[in-house]
């Protein structure tokens, strides 16, 4: 039970890897507010309620909107006087050349991924220094490791967001709180579902296993497995790592090429 006691907020949680992180950390007894968008929350927090009965809350909420991440504030300190953890996890991607990205579709990737990670982060920090903790970013080996075409939204924000970690860990050690990143690879989540269909629309299970084929470990990661690193993150076990951005891939970014080697 080493997350027993604390609050944590996160972002997304109400399917893919969100999902995972917010069950894990339920599993390790934290207390857990989901921020989403999706009206696919209202049936995570029932499910989950089931099982971790007034552990669970959530708000659908916009977190592009102020307004709105300001109203969750106050229910958050009215409810808890704290939070201790931050998961920024909420993202978007969406498969477009970079000739034919609109603008309208590159600010939908940086105002959700860059805007919404910053803005969350801003809007809790003062709960979070109360005891200090941890923020828990996700950003992706998309950007700072690798690409594929059709990625240059996601991948420019994905490696904003881990400058932004690194910055806001040398800020904010005073403070007692750390700073660190999650860099996935594939995860078999609604996102990357729907990206196959993008790419193959009569055949995504082939774009599925195409991948997984092309990863050492054999298969694309559970959300749960990237919940497990967010938790360890977030606990005193990470005590003494800060401003990292750990890779969790299932080797996928480790091949220097597919045709050298015995």
């Amino acid at each position: 039970m080493k997350l027993d006691g604390k609050v944590a907020v996160v972002t997304g949680g109400a399917k893919g890897i969100g999902k995972g992180i917010v069950n894990v950390f339920l599993k390790y007894g934290a207390r857990v507010v989901i921020l989403d968008s999706s009206e696919e929350l209202k049936k995570t927090i029932m499910e989950l309620n089931s099982k971790y009965l007034g552990k669970i809350n959530g708000f659908i909420v916009d977190i592009r909107v102020q307004a709105l991440l300001d109203a969750c504030f106050k229910e958050i300190q009215n409810t808890y006087g704290k939070v201790d953890i931050i998961v920024n996890n909420a993202g978007v991607c969406k498969l477009a050349s970079f000739d034919e990205m609109s603008d309208e579709l590159r600010d939908f990737h940086f105002d959700i991924n860059i805007v919404g990670t910053w803005m969350v982060t801003k809007t809790f920090l003062p709960l979070l220094k109360v005891n200090g903790g941890a923020i828990v970013n996700l950003s992706s080996v998309t950007g700072p490791s690798v690409a594929d075409p059709g990625e240059v939204a996601y991948a420019t924000s994905k490696a904003a967001v881990l400058g932004f970690t690194k910055s806001l860990a040398a800020e904010l050690v005073k403070d007692k709180i750390r700073v660190n990143a999650i860099m996935p690879g594939y995860v078999l989540t609604p996102m990357v579902e729907g990206m196959a269909r993008v790419s193959n629309e009569s055949d995504p299970n082939s774009v599925v296993e195409g991948i997984a084929k092309a990863i050492p470990v054999g298969r694309l990661a559970r959300p749960e497995e990237i919940g497990e690193l967010a938790a360890f993150l977030a606990s005193e076990e990470a005590s003494y790592i800060t401003g990292q951005g750990i890779i969790i891939d299932g080797g996928s970014t480790l091949p220097e090429t597919s045709v050298m080697g015995v």
